[in-house]
């Protein structure tokens, strides 16, 4: 069987693979407290530089699900003597929605902001649905089965206006686009390393320093298990990310516009969310039917955990009969032409 390198329908754990040079700068480190000083000094240093922030507003968890739980909780926390409303979206990964939703049986209430038929919020909603009593606004940079990016700057202006918080979820964004957080305006956000051909078990809490009471408070009880290799490898991706970022965008942009452009003429075919506002990678489709998918899964190893209906489709107004004939194909730097071209023979077989 064929296998087309992180190339995948719909949700798969594991979507890159470790870049060779973090692996290569993973395997120089041993466990003394000198080398993890160093090790830790110097990947602040790099994911900062990625982020445009100050190592003083990094912490590190053990993966992106564990940075949005601890954010979440703590700064509905932090912030009871305030008030007890968050907003969130329809659209959110499982680690915002669980969150939300253990924190209901302490007293919060959530509202949850709708999506149009292109995934993307409407920001006069979010205004109108801010009350008195409203702590926390929390939304994704980038949704993970479309690749819709949210209008994070209008987000930022609304919050900062009502003085607010913003968290996001930038797990897709973070590596992939230019993610400069001074001008982005989140108060935090959240990714992991994975998502940029870095080790697994590692993430990152970034929280504006203007709101450093708030990260001291989660660091008060916080104490990751993180090995030193972890940390060099998460700072080795950030720093190739940060070099290596338009050609790879422009890598990966260029398979994933071919592989829509040649399917454009096939029967029942569409691209789902908005083709303005998404990621370069990530490519939602639609086929007339589901048989078009066959002969791939035949010959090709696809990754396929896909255990219920998609709510982020729902969400945007397809059909069930329209949501089982959809996939997400997500292209990566690895990925060849030549791999894209017999994908799309397949499909248009």
């Amino acid at each position: 069987m064929n296998r087309i390198s992180n190339l995948i329908y719909f949700n798969n754990n594991r979507t890159t693979p470790l870049d060779e040079a973090v692996k290569e700068c993973m395997s120089g480190y041993s466990e003394n407290d000198r080398d993890r000083e160093a090790a830790s000094l110097n990947a602040s240093l790099k994911l900062a530089d990625l982020l445009n922030a100050d190592p003083v507003e990094l912490l590190y968890t053990i993966g992106t699900s564990e940075s949005i739980k601890l954010f979440i909780k703590a700064a509905f926390e932090y912030n009871k003597h305030k008030g007890n409303h968050i907003i969130t979206t329809s659209i959110e990964h499982f680690a915002v929605l669980d969150s939300c939703k253990a924190l209901e049986t302490s007293g919060a209430e959530i509202t949850y902001l709708k999506v149009d038929k292109e995934g993307l919020i409407d920001p006069d909603e979010l205004r109108t649905s801010i009350k008195p009593t409203t702590v926390l606004v929390s939304i994704m940079a980038a949704n993970n089965e479309t690749g819709v990016i949210q209008p994070l700057e209008k987000i930022s202006e609304i919050c900062e206006e009502k003085n607010i918080l913003f968290f996001s979820d930038a797990s897709q964004f973070v590596g992939k686009l230019r993610c400069d957080v001074k001008d982005l305006g989140m108060s935090a956000l959240a990714f992991g390393a994975h998502k940029m051909y870095g080790p697994d078990g590692i993430g990152l809490l970034y929280v504006q320093e203007k709101h450093k009471d708030l990260l001291s408070f989660i660091k008060k009880n916080y104490s990751p298990d993180l090995n030193t290799a972890q940390i060099a490898g998460f700072g080795k991706a950030a720093e190739i990310s940060s070099q290596n970022q338009w050609d790879t965008s422009a890598h990966i942009s260029k398979l994933k516009n071919y592989f829509e452009h040649q399917l454009l003429d096939l029967d029942g075919f569409r691209i789902n969310g908005s083709t303005r506002h998404r990621l370069y990678n990530t490519s939602n489709v639609s086929f007339s039917d589901g048989e078009k998918m066959t002969a791939l899964k035949e010959r090709f190893d696809f990754a396929d955990n896909l255990t219920k209906s998609s709510y982020v489709l729902e969400a945007m107004g397809l059909s069930l009969e329209e949501i089982k004939n959809s996939f997400r194909f997500s292209f990566g730097k690895y990925n060849t032409l030549d791999e894209v071209k017999v994908l799309v023979e397949e499909i248009m077989r």
